[in-house]
């Protein structure tokens, strides 16, 4: 699965409820079910920033002799990628809701960094000099660990708001 978007689609129901908002012309249905989803998507929000803040990353020790110093960037590394979590929820074509990391909203330099997070593996130049390189870990497949959490909890959560909606339907 790939880190940056995890989507969550009843498939043919959702197709279906789609079709009949649409023919019924209910602006406040629709807004209503949208609202719904992207309740039912907001915990999986919440928790995959507060996991990538958390993320542990830990590097090999020193070696003797070598100096250390200043970060040469003053932003922080988790809380750039966390900003850039989004949910997106739609009900016409392709219906459903999506949580995914807006590459858009990240540095140039960082565009990659959320799928190297989560293959476990940081390599990267000593302070920007390419023939010196460090490595760094973290905690590998964090994205589908916290993606498989919350799948369950919320196919029932936006089965239970395709039920009302088509009652409200019919």
């Amino acid at each position: 699965m790939a880190v940056s978007s995890v989507q969550i689609t009843g498939t043919g129901q959702l197709l279906d409820l789609s079709r009949r908002l649409r023919s019924a012309g209910g602006p406040r249905l629709r807004a209503n079910l949208q609202r719904r989803v992207r309740r039912a998507a907001e915990p999986l929000h919440g928790d995959m920033q507060q996991t990538i803040r958390n993320l542990p990353i830990t590097s090999k020790g020193r070696k003797a002799g070598s100096r250390g110093g200043p970060s040469p960037t003053t932003r922080p590394l988790r809380d750039t990628i966390a900003d850039a979590v989004r949910i997106s929820v739609r009900t016409s074509s392709n219906p459903g809701a999506r949580v995914w990391i807006d590459r858009s909203l990240l540095p140039s330099d960082l565009r990659g960094m959320p799928t190297t997070l989560n293959s476990g593996r940081i390599r990267h130049p000593v302070y920007g000099n390419r023939r010196r390189w460090a490595q760094q870990d973290t905690t590998p497949l964090w994205w589908e660990r916290v993606v498989r959490t919350h799948t369950p909890r919320m196919r029932a959560e936006v089965e239970r708001v395709l039920s009302d909606v088509r009652r409200d339907l019919t």
